[in-house]
C-alpha cells in the first residue's frame, strides 16, 4: 500500500513538473513579484518557464523581480519587450580636480537585447562617455558635453551640459558597459558640476535641467530601459508549427531583435498568445468589455462576434455610422438614390469598357506602326528566307518586356550610355537577361539594324555576349542579351567592388580570349564585323572570369567586296584609333589598335587616359613607349603580376601591345597574328619576341594622341552596363 501511494505522488509529482511538454506551465506558478505580473514564458521556478532557454527564468528577492540577477524587471510585455531598471555609472571629481568616486556597470544580457527605443546620455560640463556592447560584432557609442559656465536650466540636452544619442546596438550582443571621463581639468567648473554622469533610459524617461541635474541628478541612481526579448533564434518560417503560437487566435512574427520571434493575440482577441490553456487568447466582448468599449451609441444595438462585433438596428432602421446611432429609413428617397445610382454605375461601365475597348486598338495600331518603322517585317521575312536556319533570335511583345522589367522600374536600371538604357530583365521562365533600349540615328538604319541583329544572332562564339533576341514594339527597339553577373574588365582591373587582382595567367588567358574573339569577327563570321568600341568597359567577365566582349551597338559590318569603309567617328577617347579619327576610314586595323590598349590595361592596371599622369603620359600607350624607350618598363608593368618567372613573357606580351598600337595601321598585325602570338605565350611558354628588334622610332605611333586628348567625349557605350554591380568609368574617357 506505502508502494502504490509513493507511486501515486511520484507520478503526481513528474505531471506538475511535466506540463511544459504542450507549452503550458504549472498551475502552481506564481504571478506576480511585487507590481509586476509574470507571465510564460516568463517564470521564477522550475516548470514555470520556457524550459528551452533558461535566461527566461527570473529571480524575485524582497517583492521585487530581477533579470540575470543585477537587472530589476519592471514590466514585460507579451509582444517581446522587458523594461529594467539601468544604474547610472560616474566619475566625481574634488575642487583640485582629482577623482574622488567613481563608479561603472557591466551587464550580462543573455538572450535579450538593447532596444532602439532607448537613448545613451552623459550629463556634466566637459565631459565625454562611451557605451560598448560585446558579442560576435563589437559596437561603441559616445557622447560629448562642454560648457565652461553653468548652462540655462531650459536650454535641452543639446550638447551643453547634456548630451544624448540614440542607441542601435548589434543583435548578438550579450554584454554591455558605460563609462564617463572628463575632458579636461574639472576645476573651472567644480562649482557647479563636480561629476560626470552616463546612462542608458528610455525615450522620454529623462528630461535635463541644467540648475537641478548638474549638481547631483536628483539623486537618482536608476533610470528605466528597455530589453528586446524573444524566442529562439529561428524566424517564424523557419520555426513553422513548432512556434509556440499560431493555435489558438495568434499569429507568430519576427523579432525585432533580428534573431527569434515573438507572438501576438490576433485583433479582437487578448490573452497570453504563447499558452494553450483558459489563459490564451480569448476573444474580447466588446458589448460588455470596459476596456476594448463598444461605439454603439444604444448598448443594446451592440452584437459581439468571434473577435470582432457590429451595431444592429432593428428592421425599419438604419445605421448611422456617423455617431454610430440607429435612425428610421426613408423607403422612398433611398430607392430612387438607389436606381439613380445603379443607373448611372451602368451608364460609367459601358463608357469605360467603350474607352478600353478604344484603347486596346489605339495601342495594338501604334505597336504595329513600331513594329513595322523597327523593321520588323524586314526582319520576320529574313528569318523565313534561306541562310537564316541557323539563327536563334527570338522577337519579344511589348508587354513582355514592360512586365520582365516591372513597367520599366529604376531600381532594374543597371546602367546607361550612348548607346540606351541596360534593365535587368526576369522573362516568364525565370530566367535572367540584360535588356537594352537602343537608339538609332535614323530610320535609314534599319536596314542596316537588320542585318546586324541577324548577323549577330548567328554568332555562337563562347566569349561573345549571346544577343537572345529583341522587341520593335516600341518607338526605339528593345535588345535582349544573355546576362553577365562579375562586372566589367574595367571593373576588376580598376574598381574596388571585387576580391584580389587578377593573376598574371589570368590576364593573359583574358587577353587570348579577347583577341580570339576579335579574330573570329574579323575572320571567321559569314560577314566581317569591325566592333568599333573595344575597350575594358566592354569586356564582361562571368562567374569564371572568361571574357565576354560586349556592345555591338557601334559595330559596323563590312560587305565582302570592302576591305574598309568610311563612316562618322565614334569610339572611346583613350581607345580611338589615331589614323580612324583623322581619316574616317574604318577597318579591322582600327580594332587592333584598340585591342593593344586593352593588352597595355592588363599589363599595368593603368587607365587608357589618365589627367593624372604626367602631361606627355595622359594616354597610356605614350606612357608605356616612353617607359619602353628609357628602359624602365618595370616601372608601369603593375607589380602585383610580376614574379622572376614570367618577365620575359610580359615583355613580349609588351612587344604584342606596341605592334597594335602603330599609328599606321599598315604596320599593325591582323587580329588572327595577335591571337596566335598571345596564345602561343600563354601555351608554349615562347621564348621569341613579336619582332627582332623594337623600333626606336616608335613613340611616333603617339602623332593623333595630342589631337584626340583635345577632343570631347565621343564614347559609344551600349551594353558595358550589363552587369549586377555598379561601375564607374569617368575617368576611362566616359
Amino acid at each position: 500500500m506505502k508502494v502504490q501511494k509513493l507511486i501515486l505522488v511520484a507520478t503526481c509529482f513528474y505531471l506538475a513538473y511535466t506540463q511544459l511538454v504542450d507549452g503550458q506551465p504549472r498551475n502552481d506558478c506564481q504571478t506576480s513579484c511585487g507590481n509586476v505580473t509574470i507571465e510564460y514564458p516568463f517564470g521564477i521556478s522550475q516548470g514555470c518557464y520556457y524550459a528551452d532557454d533558461p535566461s527566461f527564468n527570473l529571480t524575485c528577492n524582497k517583492e521585487k523581480l530581477f533579470f540575470r540577477l543585477n537587472l530589476e524587471v519592471i514590466s514585460i510585455s507579451h509582444s517581446g519587450e522587458l523594461r529594467a531598471m539601468n544604474n547610472i555609472s560616474y566619475t566625481c571629481y574634488d575642487s583640485q580636480g582629482t577623482l574622488s568616486d567613481e563608479d561603472f556597470y557591466l551587464y550580462r544580457l543573455a538572450n535579450v537585447s538593447l532596444s532602439n527605443k532607448n537613448k545613451f546620455t552623459i550629463v556634466g560640463c566637459n565631459a565625454y562617455a562611451y557605451l560598448t556592447t560585446y558579442g560576435i560584432q563589437n559596437y561603441s557609442t559616445g557622447c560629448i558635453s562642454g560648457c565652461d559656465s553653468q548652462p540655462a536650466a531650459n536650454g535641452g540636452c543639446k550638447g551643453a551640459g547634456c548630451c544624448s544619442t540614440d542607441v542601435s546596438v548589434p543583435s548578438d550582443s550579450n554584454r554591455f558597459r558605460i563609462r564617463s571621463f572628463r575632458l579636461q581639468n574639472t576645476t573651472s567648473v567644480y562649482d557647479f558640476s563636480p561629476c560626470k554622469y552616463a546612462f542608458l533610459a528610455e525615450n522620454g524617461t529623462f528630461d535635463f535641467d541644467a540648475l537641478r541635474d548638474l549638481k547631483n541628478l536628483r539623486n537618482v541612481t536608476q533610470f528605466p530601459m528597455v530589453l528586446d526579448w524573444s524566442i529562439g533564434n529561428q524566424t517564424c518560417e523557419q520555426v513553422g508549427n513548432a512556434s509556440l503560437c499560431g493555435r489558438y487566435n495568434n499569429t507568430c512574427f519576427n523579432s525585432t531583435r533580428g534573431t527569434g520571434y515573438n507572438c501576438k493575440c490576433l485583433k479582437g482577441f487578448e490573452g497570453n498568445p504563447y499558452l494553450s490553456n483558459e489563459h490564451r487568447c480569448l476573444d474580447i466582448d466588446e458589448c460588455t468589455s470596459t476596456i476594448h468599449k463598444h461605439n454603439c451609441s444604444d448598448p443594446s444595438t451592440c452584437k459581439n462576434t468571434v473577435g470582432d462585433f457590429y451595431c444592429k438596428c432593428k428592421f425599419g432602421y438604419r445605421l448611422d455610422k456617423t455617431n454610430m446611432s440607429c435612425k428610421r429609413k426613408d423607403f422612398g428617397w433611398a430607392t430612387i438614390l438607389l436606381g439613380t445610382t445603379i443607373g448611372f454605375l451602368s451608364i460609367l461601365l459601358v463608357v469605360s469598357y467603350v474607352q478600353q475597348r478604344m484603347k486596346h486598338r489605339k495601342t495594338a495600331e501604334l505597336r504595329q506602326k513600331f513594329f513595322q518603322q523597327n523593321g520588323g517585317g524586314i526582319l520576320v521575312q529574313r528569318l523565313s528566307g534561306p541562310g537564316t536556319s541557323n539563327a536563334n533570335i527570338q522577337i519579344f511583345t511589348e508587354e513582355g518586356m514592360k512586365t520582365s522589367t516591372n513597367g520599366y522600374d529604376e531600381s532594374r536600371i543597371l546602367g546607361q550610355g550612348g548607346q540606351g538604357t541596360v534593365y535587368k530583365g526576369i522573362l516568364p521562365d525565370n530566367s535572367i537577361v540584360a535588356i537594352k533600349k537602343a537608339r538609332l540615328g535614323d530610320t535609314s538604319q534599319v536596314e542596316q539594324f537588320i542585318n546586324e541583329v541577324l548577323v549577330l544572332s548567328q554568332i555562337n562564339h563562347r566569349n561573345v555576349v549571346k544577343l537572345l533576341g529583341c522587341c520593335l514594339e516600341t518607338e526605339v527597339p528593345l535588345l535582349v542579351y544573355e546576362f553577365i553577373n562579375s562586372g566589367t574588365l574595367f571593373d576588376h582591373l580598376h574598381g574596388s567592388l571585387f576580391g584580389p587582382s587578377l593573376t598574371w595567367e589570368q590576364r593573359l588567358r583574358i587577353a587570348v580570349e579577347i583577341a580570339g574573339t576579335l579574330a573570329y569577327l574579323h575572320s571567321s563570321a559569314s560577314i566581317p564585323i569591325i566592333h568599333r568600341d573595344v575597350k575594358t568597359a566592354n569586356i564582361l567577365l562571368d562567374e569564371n572570369l572568361t571574357a565576354k566582349v560586349a556592345d555591338f551597338g557601334a559595330s559596323r559590318l563590312i560587305p565582302m567586296n570592302k576591305e574598309q569603309l568610311t563612316t562618322m567617328v565614334q569610339g572611346t577617347l583613350g581607345y580611338l584609333d589615331p589614323e580612324y579619327y583623322n581619316t574616317g576610314m574604318l577597318n579591322e586595323k582600327s580594332d587592333v589598335y584598340s585591342f593593344g590598349v586593352v593588352l597595355m590595361e592588363l599589363l599595368s592596371s593603368q587607365k587608357a587616359l589618365c589627367f593624372e599622369r604626367p602631361l606627355q603620359s595622359k594616354h597610356l600607350v605614350h606612357y608605356i613607349a616612353s617607359a619602353m624607350k628609357e628602359n624602365r618598363l618595370h616601372e608601369v608593368i603593375d607589380e602585383k603580376v610580376i614574379n622572376e618567372n614570367n618577365w620575359k613573357e610580359i615583355q613580349e606580351a609588351v612587344g604584342v601591345a606596341m605592334e597594335c598600337t602603330r599609328v599606321t595601321g599598315e604596320e599593325r598585325p591582323l587580329m588572327t597574328e595577335v591571337a596566335a602570338k598571345l596564345e602561343g605565350l600563354r601555351v608554349t611558354k615562347t621564348k621569341h619576341q613579336w619582332s627582332d628588334q623594337y623600333p626606336g622610332e616608335e613613340t611616333e605611333n603617339l602623332v593623333g594622341v595630342g589631337i584626340l586628348s583635345a577632343q570631347g567625349d565621343t564614347s559609344s557605350t551600349g551594353y558595358d552596363s550589363i552587369k549586377n554591380v555598379a561601375s564607374m568609368h569617368v575617368a576611362a574617357g566616359r
